[in-house]
Parts: C-alpha cells; structure tokens; sequence
C-alpha cells in the first residue's frame, strides 16, 4: 500500500542495515552470524529462483548461497547506489550460475561425448545466465523509472503543503480506514467541480465531499493528508505509484 511507499522512501530499514554491514565489515563476527542467519529466506528464495526448484538448507546450491551473500556484506558500499539486497541478489545468482556452470563442464569430462543430458545441463545453464541479464537490466530501468516517479511525486507533494514525512507519520494505520480514505479520493477525483476546486486551491472541499462519500467530516478531516495524496496519485500518470494503489482503481 501507499504507507508502505512512504517507508521505503524514508529508507529507515535501508539505513540501518547498513550500519550492521559496516560494522561487520569492521570485524563484528557476532553480528555477521545473526545477519546472515536472519537473511536465510531470502537466500534460498533467490537460489531456488535460479535453479527453477525448491531448494533446501541440505542442498550445495544453498551453501554457494550463503557463501555469496557473505561476499555480498564483505563488498557492499552504499556509494555504489543500490540496496545491501540488490547487491546481494546480484552475487547470489552469479555465484549459483558459475556453479552449476561448472558442475556441468565437470560432469561432460568425466562422460562420454555423446552424453546429451550433460549438454542440456550446459546450455540450460547458458539460457539461465542470458535470462538473469535480461531481468537485471529490466529491473534497472524500473528502478530508474521509479525513482523518477518519487521525485516528481515529492514535487507535487510540496505544491499542496504536504511531504513524505507528513503521509509516514499521519497515514491511516488500520486497512479499513485507509480503503475509507481511498474511496473518497476516488469520489473526489471523478468528481469534475470537486477536482477543479481541489486542484485551484490547494485544498480538499470537505464540505462538498461530506454529501458524496458516507463517511464522517471527522474521518475526512483527520486523514485530510493521506487523501490528498491518494487523490493526486489517482489523477496523475504515475505507473508504479498506481501499483500501490491498485485496490483503489478495481474498485
């Protein structure tokens, strides 16, 4: 949802985890063990990605998994632009492509040539790599496009006397009350008088949304914010915005 938005962009997870990675980096073992033995899951979900197969603790693929992911924290350094995770997911695969790269050269000299089963192991492993660059890049370019968004958002934001911080701290905390606020934006939104009127002074026309939408002026009133946000969002040609409010536009 459009709070979960709010967080990642204040970074606040981000931050401090990467003060866990420069603290092992400066030789903190303990803390090293816990990180990795937290970030398990996302290991194995990223080696079971690349091996197209549910991929257990037990299993070799797993272990070049952890190896990775601790390369990953060895080398990581926020200068470079990306995430801890980003940077991670990127060694994670490699690492498990050269292994089951190498696995099946292996496997070719110490059978006869015409083994064909070790020949589609090699050139799966090949379709596997051009496919990984092929997402990576994909994923770069939303990453890009994203970003974007985000900071003509925050632009937009600063026009209405609002900011991200504002939304972080006043958005509605219970799902029901925010699918309240997003039907209101809604309204107001299909609403043409509504949104001129929104859009000219900068404001939300309580009164006029009282009579549309059956919620109370109190309700509106209190998350005037996180409406007003939502109604921008609605309007705009924001795609990955909309993704966070998709319930909203289904509706």
């Amino acid at each position: 949802m459009l709070s979960l938005l709010f967080h990642t962009f204040t970074k606040k997870s981000a931050k401090s985890l990467e003060k866990q990675v420069k603290l092992i980096q400066q030789g903190d073992v303990a803390l090293q063990d816990q990180l990795i033995n937290s970030y398990k899951p996302f290991i194995a979900k990223n080696v079971s990605a690349v091996c197209k197969r549910y991929i257990s603790e037990s299993d070799d693929e797993f272990s070049i998994g952890l190896i990775a992911f601790n390369e990953a924290i060895q080398k990581y350094s926020p200068d470079k632009g990306s995430s801890l995770l980003s940077f991670a997911e990127v060694i994670i695969k490699r690492r498990v492509i050269d292994y089951i790269r190498g696995q099946s050269r292996h496997q070719i000299n110490s059978v006869p040539a015409f083994n064909n089963e070790q020949q589609e192991e090699e050139e799966s492993a090949s379709f596997i790599e051009e496919e990984l660059s092929i997402k990576e890049f994909k994923e770069k370019v939303d990453n890009t496009k994203r970003r974007e968004e985000i900071y003509q958002f925050s632009n937009m934001l600063e026009e209405f006397g609002l900011s991200f911080q504002d939304l972080v701290e006043q958005s509605p905390k219970h799902a029901d009350a925010r699918k309240n606020a997003m039907i209101v934006a809604k309204t107001l939104v299909q609403d043409e008088e509504m949104k001129s009127l929104f859009m000219e002074k900068k404001k939300l026309p309580i009164k006029q949304l009282e009579r549309k939408v059956e919620v109370s002026r109190k309700t509106i009133e209190r998350n005037r914010k996180y409406i007003m946000a939502i109604s921008l969002i609605v309007m705009s040609d924001f795609v990955y915005l909309k993704d966070y409010i998709k319930g909203v536009l289904e509706t």
